[in-house]
């Protein structure tokens, strides 16, 4: 019995819901499951009533796509719920996921103004009627976005469907496609309204929203920002990548969008505030026993490493901002320091691990020591028998 309830059951972790099939009725149970949605967002107003936006809630389609709703029903309506909305033709389904004070940051964050904002309205909650059509209508979803990829390429489109949404009464599909340039679509969506039957509309992505869409895990193990709370996307360079030392490898500093990385852009405010602390090193310091190179900078330890070797990393000794400062002051007036090595550790760059006092050394395979005790014994005799 275990075995089947498991297998009657499915997760939609593009639209946060749990589907299963009830043993007693048989009819298909839809439920909303929090830690699927992407773009989630932590309700840390739980229980507050001050304030309360009792008439508009959150309510989240497929993907990334949500809106704020208002409540027209007399019915109570609860985060989890499935309700019907009102939709540009016809009748949408989606899951609520918000509700109360939260709303209000919401549409804060978001530029929305309650006072002259014309809300969409939620006629009531979803029947099992209204369930089933919407899991006949997106069951078509895969097939559909593989047609119309075969037919854009057919026709000698430069897009990419990048994603097909169906309406929850089935009778219009969203195409997400990207596209480098503008694209005339007037002939395909012809094609497409005789290819499927239904009302079409074209919905233009960039790259990043592609990759937030589809979702994933990035090269730190944790869910794409872009899937789980970024809602704007703003310019990212590699002067971010420059300014915090990073080697300009484009394969290192690319995301699963084949753009740049959003989280280069997360620390660039620390990186410069630090930056702007150090001093330049234009020359290198002069010293009784030589002449100091400028070798390596740590932004953030506010260290520079010099050597004496204009060519080599082996030797390095760290010194400090202010140390720093100073030595180039006394250049300056003609003064040089005895040296470089009084007073001063040599140092290499140390490695922290991610874990960390853990040593990285600690994946490696332990090397066995021979034994000599064998070979000892057996000399010793030798001796002695001589």
């Amino acid at each position: 019995m275990e075995e089947k309830n498991k297998e009657s059951v499915k997760f939609d972790c593009s639209r946060g819901c749990r589907i299963s099939v009830s043993q007693e009725t048989g009819s298909t149970v839809v439920t909303y499951h929090q830690g699927c949605c992407k773009l989630e967002d932590y309700n840390w107003r739980k229980g507050d009533v001050q304030g309360t936006a009792s008439d508009l809630f959150e309510v989240r389609f497929k993907n990334t796509r949500k809106g704020i709703y208002r409540n027209d029903s007399v019915q109570n309506v609860r985060v989890g719920d499935m309700v019907m909305v009102e939709a540009a033709n016809g009748m949408d389904l989606g899951i609520v996921t918000l509700e109360g004070p939260i709303v209000l940051r919401q549409m804060k964050s978001k530029g929305i103004d309650p006072e002259h904002t014309e809300f969409k309205k939620i006629y009531r909650k979803a029947r099992q009627i209204d369930v089933d059509k919407w899991l006949e209508a997106i069951s078509r979803e895969q097939e559909t976005m593989i047609k119309a990829r075969r037919i854009a390429t057919e026709m000698g489109l430069e897009m990419k469907i990048g994603d097909v949404e169906f309406q929850g009464d089935g009778s219009k599909a969203i195409f997400y496609y990207i596209a480098d340039g503008r694209v005339d679509f007037r002939q395909l969506i012809k094609v497409f309204a005789e290819e499927f039957r239904i009302r079409i509309e074209m919905k233009q992505i960039g790259a990043r929203q592609e990759a937030g869409l589809i979702g994933g895990l990035g090269v730190c193990g944790r869910e794409l920002c872009c899937a789980n709370y970024i809602t704007s996307f703003q310019s990212i360079s590699t002067a971010s990548a420059r300014c915090q030392d990073l080697s300009l490898n484009p394969q290192k500093l690319a995301g699963q969008c084949g753009k740049l990385k959003c989280c280069l852009n997360y620390e660039v405010a620390t990186y410069m505030d630090a930056q702007s602390h150090i001093p330049k090193v234009t020359e290198p310091l002069e010293f009784e026993d030589g002449v100091a190179y400028l070798r390596k900078t740590d932004i953030l330890a506010q260290k520079l490493y010099f050597s004496y070797d204009k060519t080599s990393d082996v030797n390095l000794y760290p010194l400090s901002v202010e140390d720093v400062r100073e030595i180039i002051k006394m250049n300056r007036n003609g003064v040089k320091p005895k040296s470089l090595k009084l007073d001063n550790v040599q140092e290499a760059p140390e490695f922290v691990s991610a874990v960390g006092d853990d040593s990285i050394s600690r994946f490696d395979t332990p090397k066995r020591k021979r034994s000599r005790s064998g070979h000892g014994k057996g000399r010793g005799k030798g001796k002695k028998q001589e």
